[in-house]
């Protein structure tokens, strides 16, 4: 019997669609596919509306909800845990705006995506730029009535399924100085194209392919917030770094908690569970993944109290980058440690574990990357400005 997901818990979902992931990873992973029969589980499931407020059709989870979704069904599959994460995320963070501001630009969106019409996909990334949302390589050029894009993305994360996107293209004819224009297009417009470049050691079934835009036009009502070039931004901190930070958090995690569970059912299965040794490499593995879970839980909860917000830009993005950092970074010490325990058994193509151990090193160098991170913190904890800021009541 079908579950109805206004009633049902979204984890126990999550959950039992991740075991169905997991039996077609492998293909996925070693074909370089993209997984549309689980999109099409996702759907049915209701979990594509997870992050939509209840009264536009959705189920109304908010950040603290959403992210031991992620992380169950990355326990399952990262590769369609991040995959679907550039469409929960952003649907999270305009119903958080919404909820303040009753925007009808933001309510026609949610409604379109309570209904499947719209499937969502984040691409910013460009090819020898760093992702940190303050400028583009992609121009946008005024025309009547808004603006034309130009230019190449790289690692479009879910474009094979998404219907639109955000993206990033910097105006340098701006008055005052060129300027980060954040917009929304849809992926069937003239001038947009995805290359089939994805050839990647891990996070294949993701299909993070490039999006060329060629004198693509964006309204001006599409054109949806921009900010002066090199500045940190604080509506930026409270949609994307906000946001993004955890649930890639809870992707990562989510491998690592898959990984240790198929590791520890392994070390059953020999008899090795009264192994001194393994039981400490197996604790201290628990604990990293309880680490994470931590941070992350607190993280939710300064952006739901909006805590967060209230300690600068730039201290603010510095903590979302904490919380990312940490839990990539412990998910990646947990594979590894989890190898010394499986011997052999890590580096066969035939059992999980390789996929996850490959798929869990994209964390360290996706935004907010490891030298980024650790730069921000550090200058943030030293009291260094790294960048000029626009705060909130800033015009």
């Amino acid at each position: 019997m079908t579950e109805d997901p206004q009633t049902a818990d979204p984890v126990a979902i999550a959950g039992r669609l991740a075991d169905t992931f997991a039996e077609r990873a492998a293909e996925h992973d070693s074909g370089n596919t993209f997984p549309f029969r689980n999109y099409a589980d996702l759907a049915e499931a209701g979990l594509l509306r997870l992050s939509v407020p209840t009264e536009l059709g959705g189920l109304g989870a908010g950040l603290p909800e959403i992210l031991p979704v992620l992380e169950r069904l990355a326990m399952g599959d990262g590769a369609t845990a991040l995959a679907v994460t550039m469409h929960i995320s952003p649907l999270g963070q305009w119903a958080s705006v919404w909820r303040r501001t009753k925007s009808p630009r933001l309510e026609e969106l949610l409604r379109m995506a309570a209904a499947g019409k719209l499937i969502w996909a984040s691409v910013t990334g460009e090819m020898g730029l760093a992702n940190n949302m303050t400028d583009a390589r992609t121009t946008a050029t005024r025309v009547p009535g808004g603006f034309t894009l130009s230019g190449r993305k790289s690692f479009a994360t879910n474009t094979s399924v998404a219907t639109h996107c955000s993206t990033t293209a910097r105006y340098e004819e701006a008055e005052g100085g060129p300027r980060l224009l954040l917009c929304q297009i849809a992926l069937d417009q003239p001038g947009v194209r995805v290359h089939d470049t994805w050839n990647t050691m891990g996070m294949r079934a993701t299909r993070s392919d490039d999006l060329e835009l060629t004198e693509v036009f964006v309204p001006d009502d599409r054109v949806v917030h921009s900010l002066p070039v090199g500045h940190l931004d604080a509506r930026v901190l409270e949609t994307v770094w906000a946001w993004a930070m955890p649930a890639f958090s809870a992707v990562y995690t989510g491998i690592a908690a898959g990984a240790l569970d198929w590791a520890a059912r392994q070390l059953v299965r020999r008899g090795r569970e009264t192994d001194p040794v393994l039981q400490d490499l197996i604790g201290e593995c628990q604990i990293l993944v309880e680490s994470s879970r931590a941070l992350i839980h607190r993280h939710a909860g300064e952006v739901t109290g909006r805590e967060l917000f209230e300690h600068g830009v730039q201290q603010g993005i510095a903590r979302c980058a904490l919380v990312k950092y940490t839990a990539s970074n412990n998910a990646t010490k947990v594979l590894q440690r989890l190898v010394d325990a499986l011997g052999g058994a890590a580096y066969s193509k035939d059992l999980p574990f390789e996929r996850m151990w490959r798929d869990v090193q994209a964390g360290t160098f996706m935004p907010m990357g490891n030298l980024a991170a650790r730069k921000l913190i550090g200058a943030s904890v030293l009291g260094v400005r790294t960048a000029p800021t626009v705060d909130f009541d800033t015009p």
